[in-house]
C-alpha cells in the first residue's frame, strides 16, 4: 500500500529536530519560567477571549455557544481534562470515554474508526464530532496530543451543533499558545511492544502578540489483538496574532497517518450460542495479503475574535478537513456452507470475503459567524447570541472489491486465495450543503432565575449516488429546533434546571448487505425532556443528577424471511431512552482526586409492528454503568501518587429481538506516578496495568453490518515518562 512521500519520512526527524529544541529551550529561556512571565500579553488576550474562573475541568463551551461554568450550564457535559489525559495515559478517545458510563462503543473495531453511543444512541461519525465547536468527521482515531480538554454534551445539540445524532456531540477543545515557554517531552512503551513519543512546544515570540504551540507524535501500534499491528505520525501547530487589544486571530493545522491492519469481531454461532473458548487476542483477518487500513487526515482552522466593547465581540471561524482511506480487509461474514444468515457456523467455520475499497475521501468544510453581547431591558438583563453557519460535506468513494473467498476458522485460521476482482474509479457520491441561522437569549428574570431560550433553523440541501444501483438520490429539508430551559439557583453553589429540546439527524444508511444497500433515510426529528440538578460542594468538588427522555424513530434491519438471510434497513416505530445519570468529580480531600459517573437506561422499541421487537431493549446498551475513578497523593512518600478504576457493564441485548444477551462485567485497573527530578529536569513517571484480573468479556456487541461481538482488551502494561524542561 502507497504511502504518502510527506508520511512516510517526516517522523523521525521531525520527531528529533522537536527534541533537540526542548532540551535547547532552557539555555533561550532560562529566565523566563513562570506563567506570568509577560503580564502584558495575558491582559491583551483578555480582552477578546471570554473566560471563566472556574477550574478548566469545570467549565465548558459545548452546551452553548461561550465558555461557561459547568454549574451554570442547563445541560449534561463532561470535561476530560489535559490532566486527565496524561494521569491516565489516555492516548485515544476510546480510552477517554470510559470515564462517563453514559458512553458506550458501538462497531469500535481496533485499527478502524473509534465508533460510540451516548445514552444509548449511536454518534453520527459525520456530525456528532467537533473540534473548537465546527463539525469534522470521527472516520478515523482523532488525535489527542493538541487537545487541550474533550468536552461531552450528553443529549440533544440541536441548538448548539444543528444536525447530530440525538445520543449528544463531543467537542475536542485545541490546544493554544502558552504564556511561558513550554517544552514536554513523553514517551511511553506497553507490553506487547507499542512504543510511543510525543513534544509538546509552546510559548511566545519575542514580540508577544505572537504565540506558538506545536505538537509532534509517532507511535508503533502492537494492538492486544495479535497481528493488528501498524503505526501513526501526527503534527500539529496552533499560532495566535493579537492584531489589537480588540482583535485576536488563531490558526491552527494538524496532519496525521495512520496505518494499521484492522480487527473484524465475531459473529454469533448458527446454533444462537456466543462463540465458547476464543481469546481476545484472536485475529480473524489474517490472511497473507490482508493489508493495513490507511488513514491520511488534515485540519486547517481559523478563528478571528473582535471585542467592539465590554459587552458586544463578533466571533468568525471556519475549519477544512481531509479524510483519505484505503481499506484492505479480509471480512469475516457468515457461514455459506450452512446459508447466508449473518452468523458463523456451529463449529465455528466462517465465509471470508475480501473487501476492498480505494481512494475513498471526504472533504468537509465547516463556518460559523456569530455576534454576542450583554445588555438590559429594563429590569431585565440578556446575554444574546445570534449567528449563521455552513457545512459543506463532499464524499468521494469508487466501487468496491466484496468477494467471497474461501472458508476459515475462529479455533483453526485457513490460508485462502484472494480475490481477482478490481476496484473502480473513484467519483463524487455526495454532496451535501448544510446553512442554520441560530439565536439564543439568556434572560435573568431575578437574581436567582434565569431562562434560556434558542432556536436554529436548518436547511439540508444535497444528493447522494448510489454506487450499488447507479441512481442519484436528490433531498432538501427544513427543519426548526426549538431549546428552552428554565434555571433555578437556590443557593449560589447550586443550580436545578428543567429544559426542553429538539434535535435533527441524517437518517442511517443500510449496510452493503441489505436490499437497499447504501441508502440512507431521510431524516428525522427526535424531543428531548431532561430535569436537573448540580451543586459545587466545594470549589474543586462538584456532583449532579440528571433525569432524561429522549424519543426518535427507530431504525432497524427488518428481515424478510424466516432464514434471516435477506433484509431491509427500515425506520418505523420509536426508540424511547429514559435515564438517570449521576456523577462527582474534583478533589474530594487534600489528597484524594474521585471522579464517579453512573448511568440506569430504560431504552425501549415501540410501535414497528412486530412483536419481535416492540417493547424490547435497544441492543448494545446496559440498562446499568458505572465508571469510577480515584488518585491518592501519598503523603509519606513526595510526589507519589496512587491511582485505580474500576469500569461496570451490566448486561447487553446482541439482537433488536433480544434473543441473545452477553453477560455483565467488570474491569479494574491500577496505577502511579511519581513526579520527581532526574538530572534536574522535572520528570513524571507513571506505570499503568489495565484489566488487572486478564478478564474476557464482550466489550461491544453491536447489531451493525449483520452483527458482531467485539472482545475487550486483555491485561496491559504501559510504563511512560514525561519530561518538562
Amino acid at each position: 500500500m502507497s504511502t504518502p512521500n510527506l508520511s512516510a519520512h517526516f517522523s523521525r526527524p521531525v520527531l528529533t529536530l522537536a527534541i533537540l529544541h526542548a532540551f535547547a529551550a532552557p539555555a533561550f529561556a532560562a529566565n523566563d519560567t513562570t506563567e506570568a512571565a509577560d503580564p502584558q500579553a495575558q491582559n491583551m488576550a483578555e480582552v477578546v477571549v471570554t473566560a471563566s474562573k472556574a477550574p478548566a475541568a469545570k467549565r465548558a463551551s459545548v452546551g452553548g455557544f461561550a465558555d461557561a461554568p459547568l454549574l451554570q450550564t442547563p445541560a449534561s457535559v463532561t470535561v476530560i481534562s489535559q490532566k486527565d489525559m496524561q494521569d491516565l495515559q489516555i492516548r485515544n478517545l476510546s480510552d477517554a470515554v470510559k470515564l462517563d458510563a453514559s458512553i458506550n462503543e458501538s462497531y469500535n473495531a481496533v485499527g478502524y474508526a473509534e465508533q460510540f453511543t451516548i445514552r444509548g444512541f449511536k454518534l453520527d461519525t459525520n456530525s456528532s464530532y467537533r473540534k473548537d465547536g465546527v463539525a469534522i468527521p470521527g472516520d478515523t482515531q482523532i488525535p489527542l496530543e493538541n487537545k487541550e480538554r474533550i468536552e461531552v454534551l450528553k443529549g440533544l445539540a440541536g441548538l448548539q451543533a444543528g444536525v447530530a445524532a440525538p445520543g449528544g456531540v463531543i467537542d475536542f477543545i485545541v490546544k493554544r499558545p502558552t504564556a511561558a515557554p513550554l517544552r514536554t517531552v513523553t514517551v511511553e512503551a506497553r507490553e506487547r511492544g507499542t512504543v510511543y513519543g510525543a513534544v509538546d512546544l509552546g510559548g511566545r515570540l519575542e514580540d508577544t502578540r505572537f504565540g506558538y504551540r506545536v505538537n509532534v507524535a509517532a507511535e508503533r501500534l502492537r494492538s492486544y489483538i495479535k497481528g493488528a499491528d501498524g503505526n501513526r505520525r501526527f503534527i500539529s501547530g496552533a499560532f495566535d496574532w493579537q492584531i489589537s487589544p480588540q482583535a485576536l486571530l488563531q490558526l491552527d493545522a494538524d496532519y496525521q497517518d495512520k496505518a494499521q491492519v484492522t480487527a473484524p469481531g465475531f459473529q454469533l454461532l448458527s446454533n444462537g450460542s456466543l462463540p465458547a473458548n476464543v481469546s481476545a487476542d484472536t485475529m480473524l483477518n489474517k490472511q497473507p495479503w490482508t493489508h493495513p487500513v490507511e488513514t491520511v487526515t488534515s485540519n486547517l482552522g481559523l478563528r478571528f475574535q473582535y471585542a467592539f466593547n465590554d459587552y458586544w465581540h463578533a466571533t468568525l471561524s471556519a475549519n477544512q478537513h481531509s479524510f483519505k482511506r484505503d481499506d484492505y480487509t479480509a471480512y469475516p461474514y457468515g457461514c455459506s456452507p450452512e446459508g447466508w444468515a449473518p452468523v458463523f457456523c456451529s463449529n465455528g467455520d466462517f465465509s471470508v470475503w475480501d473487501f476492498r475499497s480505494l481512494g475513498e475521501t471526504k472533504k468537509p468544510l465547516s463556518a460559523q459567524a456569530m455576534i454576542q453581547g450583554k445588555f438590559a431591558t429594563g429590569s431585565l438583563r440578556h446575554e444574546f447570541t445570534a449567528g449563521v453557519s455552513y457545512f459543506n460535506r463532499k464524499d468521494r468513494a469508487g466501487k468496491y472489491v466484496y468477494d467471497e473467498v474461501g472458508i476459515s476458522n475462529i479455533y483453526r485460521p485457513v490460508i485462502v486465495a484472494p480475490s481477482d476482482g478490481v476496484t473502480g474509479p473513484v467519483r463524487l457520491v455526495r454532496n451535501d450543503k448544510e446553512k442554520s441561522v441560530f439565536v439564543q437569549d439568556i434572560v435573568s428574570l431575578a437574581p436567582n432565575w434565569k431562562l434560556h431560550g434558542g432556536l436554529r433553523h436548518i436547511n439540508v440541501d444535497g444528493y447522494q449516488y448510489v454506487l450499488k444501483a447507479d441512481t442519484e438520490i436528490r433531498a432538501k429539508h427544513d427543519f426548526l429546533l426549538p431549546n428552552v430551559a428554565l434555571v433555578y439557583n437556590p443557593q449560589d453553589n447550586i443550580a436545578v434546571y428543567a429544559s426542553y429540546s429538539q434535535g435533527m439527524e441524517h437518517g442511517g444508511t443500510a449496510d452493503r448487505y441489505a436490499e437497499n444497500a447504501n441508502v440512507e433515510l431521510t431524516p428525522s426529528r427526535s424531543k428531548q425532556v431532561e430535569l436537573g440538578v448540580k451543586a459545587d460542594l466545594t470549589q474543586d468538588f462538584m456532583v449532579a443528577a440528571t433525569l432524561f427522555q429522549i424519543r426518535k424513530g427507530l431504525e432497524f434491519n427488518q428481515y424478510l424471511d424466516s432464514s434471516m438471510s435477506t433484509y431491509n434497513f427500515v425506520r418505523a416505530g420509536q426508540a424511547q431512552h429514559r435515564g438517570l445519570e449521576l456523577s462527582a468529580q474534583g478533589k474530594a480531600s487534600a489528597n484524594l482526586n474521585l471522579g464517579a459517573s453512573i448511568t440506569a437506561l430504560n431504552s425501549q422499541q415501540s410501535g414497528t409492528g412486530s412483536a419481535d421487537y416492540d417493547g424490547k431493549r435497544v441492543p448494545n446498551v446496559p440498562a446499568f454503568k458505572a465508571a469510577v475513578h480515584a488518585d491518592y497523593a501519598v503523603q509519606q512518600v513526595a510526589g507519589l501518587s496512587v491511582n485505580g478504576s474500576w469500569e461496570y457493564a451490566g448486561k447487553k441485548a446482541f439482537e433488536n429481538n433480544n434473543t441473545t444477551f452477553v453477560p455483565s462485567y467488570s474491569v479494574f485497573n491500577l496505577g502511579a506516578a511519581w513526579a520527581t527530578r532526574l538530572a534536574g529536569t522535572p520528570a513524571v513517571l507513571r506505570a499503568t496495568v489495565n484489566n488487572v484480573t486478564d478478564k474476557f468479556y464482550w466489550r461491544d456487541v453491536t447489531p451493525e453490518a449483520g452483527g458482531y461481538l467485539f472482545p475487550g482488551a486483555s491485561r496491559t502494561l504501559k510504563v511512560s515518562a514525561q519530561f518538562d524542561f
